[in-house]
This record gives C-alpha cells, sequence and structure tokens, in this order.
C-alpha cells in the first residue's frame, strides 16, 4: 500500500504544525504533511509522519503543495 493509503484520518485530525500549531494538510502526491502557514512540507516515511522541523523542506510561496 501507498502512504496515502497509511495515514489513518483521526491521526490526520489531530497533528499540528511542530512550530505554529496551526494545521497541517496530508498531500498524497508528495506524501508529505504541509503547514501552510509556515510554508513547510513535513516528510511520511515508512507510513509515519517525520513531524521534526529539522526534516521539514521549506517550500517556495508559488510552490503547488501550498495550493488549497
Amino acid at each position: 500500500r501507498e502512504n496515502a493509503d497509511m495515514l489513518d484520518s483521526r491521526l490526520l485530525d489531530i497533528l499540528a504544525c511542530p512550530l505554529c500549531k496551526g494545521p497541517v494538510v496530508f498531500r498524497r502526491e508528495a506524501a508529505v504533511l504541509v503547514c501552510r502557514a509556515d510554508r513547510l512540507a513535513f516528510p511520511v516515511v515508512d507510513d509515519v509522519p517525520v513531524m521534526l522541523e529539522a526534516e521539514a523542506r521549506v517550500l517556495n510561496s508559488d510552490d503547488p503543495l501550498l495550493d488549497r
């Protein structure tokens, strides 16, 4: 199964950005959790969200992952 299938909706409901404590959005195609406020993409590795600032990728303001 893909990472997209493994993340439980209940887990997604409680996850928050570790920096701003705001909501994150799961982007299946990229297997990342995106914080729009901080423009960060947190990876999902082996079906586990890695919510560490050091592991996050900074997104450009025009990155398609930030689209609603």
